[in-house]
């Protein structure tokens, strides 16, 4: 039996696997430093610590070339083995005030495949509650497509002055941006064209941090 993970090795394995499944190949260690928003002596450090407890192992003690690893046996990545498919978890969203926008890698989510076939889904933890009449709820993850553009009444994801960022219903007007909760407790706010960077649209809700694999 192999030795426990911590939850930052867990979550740094995780992170391999999304980027081996998605890329066919490990990340440099730059690459994971800036992904994860560690140090490059840290990645290597979870690294070490993976392949030393059997979740890895190296071709070469410099070789970029890792090898997931599963009860001491070679094996693909766990996306490829399960029904569902997974999908990266950026940071945290507001529903409520703007949350300052936190780009930082957060683990994955499995999601069912048939349903979310989008490319390059991403999602986002929600803090607050100003989308609640809409079924977003407090530490709910919603699933994003990405895009930078919307239609009227869609809910996005969006960045607010390159900084802040917020779910809410999209609204284009003549001379400005609306973007509407769904919670009469709080009230829609209006943008300047050059102040709304539209990330992606919101096509689903999981709820709560159990869903979390």
């Amino acid at each position: 039996m192999r030795p426990e993970l911590t939850p930052k090795q867990h979550r740094f394995l995780e992170y391999l696997e999304e980027r081996i499944e998605q890329t066919g190949s490990a990340p440099s260690l730059r690459q994971a430093a800036a992904d994860l928003g560690v140090s490059h002596m840290a990645a290597a450090q979870f690294i070490k610590a993976l392949e030393a407890k059997g979740y890895i192992r190296r071709d070469g003690r410099y070789s970029r070339k890792i090898v997931l690893l599963k009860a001491g046996k070679e094996h693909r990545p766990a996306g490829r083995q399960e029904p569902g498919r997974r999908v990266p978890i950026i940071g945290r969203i507001a529903a409520g005030l703007p949350l300052y926008a936190q780009q930082e890698y957060d683990g994955a989510i499995v999601v069912d495949k048939d349903m979310y076939r989008g490319d390059n889904l991403f999602a986002l933890r929600v803090a607050g509650d100003s989308m609640q009449e809409a079924g977003i709820l407090e530490s709910d993850l919603v699933i994003c497509e990405p895009r930078q553009y919307a239609a009227n009444g869609e809910i996005v994801a969006a960045l607010i002055n390159n900084e802040e960022a917020t779910v809410k219903r999209f609204f284009l007007h003549e001379d400005h941006i609306e973007l509407r909760p769904e919670n009469r407790k709080h009230e829609a706010q209006k943008y300047g064209f050059g102040e709304v960077l539209v990330q992606g649209k919101v096509i689903g809700v999981l709820r709560g941090p159990e869903q979390l694999r």
